[in-house]
C-alpha cells in the first residue's frame, strides 16, 4: 500500500512516517502545495494524508485538484483546523474522513486501515483469487491450507497484482507502485524480473490457481487458472 503525507510541520510528518513505514506501508511526502501537486498529477496512492494549512497554498484547493482526477475518496484530511465548514467542505469534496491535530498515531493508523479497507477490498482484510487468499492486514500469503512466506517486496508485487486481476500491469505502474516516485532514476527494470521471478516459482510450489502472464515488452497481468 502506497501512501501520501502531505504535511508542512516537518516532526509531525517524520513521526507519521516512521510510524507508518513499520507497518510495512510505502511512504512518500510533500511539505508544501507545489510539491504536493506534482505529486498527485504524476502517481495514485492508495491513502492521502491531507494539511489543510500549507505553505504556497491551501489543503482543500488540492483536494479539489484530487476531485477532478477521481481520487478524492482516498484522502484523510489531518488538520489544525477544528472547523465545521472546513470538514463540511473536504468531507463534499469526496474526502474520506477528518481528524483533528493532535491526535494519537494509532488513531491515525487505525483510520488508514479503514479507508483502505473500504477503497480496496470492500471492507475486508482479504484478497482472494482461485485458491490463493492474501490477508494485508497480517501480511499472511495462504495458498489452500499452506502458509507461504513472501519477502516485502513479493507481498507488495502479488497484491497489486491482486487488486488488479485480469488487467494489464505495465512495468512502470508496477515499479512506481512497490518501490516508490523515486523509480525514475533506476537503470532498468532487472530487479521486478527477479523478484517476479521468485513470486512465480513460491505460487507454484505451492500449487496456486493463478499465473502471473507476460505481456512481452508491456507488462503483466494477472489470471485465475
Amino acid at each position: 500500500m502506497k501512501i501520501l503525507i502531505i504535511e508542512d510541520e516537518v516532526d509531525l510528518r517524520e513521526t507519521i512516517k516512521e510510524s507508518l513505514l513499520k507497518e510495512k506501508y510505502i511512504v512518500e511526502s510533500a511539505e508544501d502545495f507545489t510539491s504536493a501537486l506534482d505529486k498527485i498529477s504524476i502517481y495514485d496512492y492508495d491513502c492521502i494524508l491531507l494539511d489543510i494549512m500549507l505553505p504556497n497554498g491551501n489543503g482543500l484547493d488540492l483536494l479539489e485538484e484530487l476531485k477532478k482526477m477521481g481520487k478524492s475518496e482516498n484522502v484523510i484530511i489531518v488538520s489544525a483546523k477544528n472547523s465545521l465548514d472546513d470538514k463540511v467542505k473536504g468531507l463534499a469534496l469526496g474526502a474520506d474522513d477528518y481528524l483533528t491535530k493532535p491526535f494519537h498515531i494509532a488513531e491515525l493508523t487505525a483510520r488508514i486501515k479503514a479507508v483502505l479497507r473500504r477503497k480496496n477490498f470492500n471492507g475486508k482484510d482479504c484478497i482472494e483469487v482461485g485458491n490463493v487468499n492474501l490477508n494485508i492486514q497480517e501480511r499472511s500469503l495462504l495458498i489452500g491450507a499452506e502458509l507461504v512466506h513472501l519477502n516485502k517486496k513479493e507481498f507488495d508485487i502479488l497484491n497489486y497484482f491482486m487488486s488488479n486481476k485480469d488487467r494489464l500491469v505495465t512495468k512502470t505502474a508496477l515499479a512506481e507502485y512497490v518501490w516508490g516516485d523515486h523509480i525514475d532514476q533506476a537503470d532498468n527494470f532487472d530487479f521486478i524480473y527477479y523478484q517476479i521471478k521468485n513470486l512465480r516459482k513460491k505460487l507454484d510450489q505451492a500449487g496456486a490457481k493463478v499465473n502471473i502472464e507476460t505481456i512481452y515488452g508491456i507488462g503483466y497481468k494477472l489470471i485465475e487458472k
